[in-house]
C-alpha cells in the first residue's frame, strides 16, 4: 500500500470552491428570499442548488482526507485531538462574534436587555455542543424572508461532520475499515438520499442523508492505490451525471459519479496545482462566516438585495475574515495537534 497522497493536488482547491459555491449559492436565497433562478437550480431541473453541491464536495473530501489522517495518525487520541483542533476554536470564536458583537448591534432589544436574555448564551453552548443548536439570536431579524432571522443556517452540517468522525474512529479502533465496510455505507446513505431523510425533524436524518458523500470519498481512499482515476472513468462518471439530470436522480447518483469526479480532480497529475492555500486555509471560515456577513449586508440594505452585488461584497468580506480566522485562530490551533513518535523520530534524525 503506498504512502499518503503528496502535496501534488487540488484538495484545497476544490475546497475554497465549494466554500465559494455556498456563498453565492445563499446570495440568492438571502438577497431575493428565493434560489429558483440559481444556475444549478436551473441546470437540475429544480433538484438542487450550488450551495447543495458545495456541502457534497466537503463532506467526499472529508471523506478521503479523514481515513488518511486516521490512518497516518496511528493512535486513536491524537486522531480525535486532530479533528477537534480543526473544527472547534474556530468555531467557537465564530460563536462568540455572532452572539456578542453582531447580535448587539443588529438587535432591537437594548444591550442590557439583550445581554440579560438567556438565548445569546445558549446560541453559544448549544452550537458549540452541537446539542440541539439554536439558530436565531434575541430581536435580530436581517430580512423578511424565510430564513430571514437564521444567524449562521451552514451550522447545521458541523454536527453531521463530527458524526462521521466519530463514525470513522469507531471503525477504526474496531479495524473495519474496510472496503466493503464503505460500500454498505454508501448503499446505505443513498437509501436515505431516496427517502429524503433530511425532511425529518431529527437531526440524525440530516446526518444520514450526507453519510454517503463521506463514505464515498472513504471508499476512495481505500482505492486510490488500484489505478482507478482515470480519464475515460472521468469521462463516463461525467456522462452517468449528467444523464442524471432528466431521470431526477442527480442527488441521488451524486455519491457514485460525482464524488469520483472531486477526488478525481483533486488527484489528476496531469492538472496544474492550484496555490489556494497560498494565503491559508480559507475554505473553513468562507463556509461558517459566509452566511452571517451576507445576512448582515442584507439587513444594512434594507432588507433586500442583488444576488450579484451581495455575492461579490460577502465574499470579499468573508474572505478577509477568514483569513484572519486561520493566521490568529485556526492555523495557531493546529500547532497544538499532538505528534505521533514517528514524526518526532524523523524530526530529531534530521537535526
Amino acid at each position: 500500500m503506498s504512502s499518503a497522497p503528496d502535496r501534488h493536488n487540488n484538495f484545497d482547491a476544490l475546497r475554497l470552491v465549494a466554500a465559494t459555491s455556498v456563498i453565492f449559492s445563499h446570495a440568492f436565497l438571502l438577497g431575493t428570499g428565493q434560489q429558483d433562478t440559481e444556475p444549478l437550480m436551473r441546470l437540475t431541473g429544480g433538484q438542487t442548488v450550488l450551495g447543495v453541491l458545495g456541502v457534497f464536495v466537503f463532506f467526499t473530501i472529508s471523506g478521503f482526507l479523514v481515513a488518511q489522517s486516521f490512518e497516518a495518525t496511528g493512535s486513536p487520541g491524537r486522531f480525535l485531538a486532530k479533528r477537534a483542533l480543526r473544527i472547534y476554536p474556530g468555531l467557537l470564536v465564530c460563536l462568540l462574534v455572532s452572539a456578542f458583537i453582531l447580535g448587539p448591534a443588529l438587535s432591537e432589544l437594548s444591550l442590557r436587555a439583550y445581554f440579560h436574555n438567556a438565548a445569546p448564551y445558549l446560541y453559544v453552548a448549544s452550537n458549540f455542543t452541537m446539542v440541539m443548536p439554536a439558530n436565531t439570536l434575541p430581536g435580530v431579524v436581517f430580512s423578511g424572508y424565510g430564513a430571514g432571522a437564521v444567524v449562521d443556517g451552514p451550522l447545521w452540517t458541523l454536527p453531521c461532520e463530527v458524526l462521521m468522525y466519530l463514525m470513522l474512529f469507531v471503525l477504526g479502533v474496531m479495524r473495519r475499515l474496510e472496503l466493503p465496510i464503505t460500500l454498505v455505507l454508501i448503499a446505505a446513505g443513498m437509501l436515505c438520499l431516496w427517502l429524503d431523510t433530511a425532511s425529518s425533524d431529527y437531526f440524525i436524518g440530516s446526518a444520514l442523508w450526507l453519510l454517503p458523500f463521506f463514505a464515498a470519498g472513504m471508499a476512495l481512499y481505500r482505492l486510490r492505490d488500484r489505478d482507478i482515476f482515470r480519464g475515460r472513468i472521468a469521462g463516463v462518471a461525467l456522462a452517468g451525471l449528467i444523464a442524471s439530470v432528466p431521470l431526477h436522480a442527480f442527488i441521488l447518483v451524486f455519491p457514485i459519479f460525482g464524488s469520483y469526479l472531486v477526488v478525481y480532480l483533486a488527484l489528476e497529475r496531469r492538472l496544474p496545482v492550484f496555490p489556494a492555500a497560498r494565503f491559508g486555509d480559507l475554505s473553513y471560515g468562507l463556509y461558517i462566516y459566509g452566511w452571517p456577513v451576507e445576512q448582515t449586508l442584507v439587513r444594512l440594505n434594507g432588507g433586500a438585495m442583488s444576488w450579484p452585488r451581495l455575492f461579490l461584497l460577502s465574499f470579499a468580506l468573508s474572505a478577509a475574515i477568514a483569513f484572519v480566522s486561520w493566521h490568529f485562530v485556526e492555523s495557531r490551533a493546529l500547532r497544538l495537534k499532538p505528534i505521533n513518535a514517528a514524526a518526532v523520530e524523523r524530526r530529531y534524525a534530521t537535526m
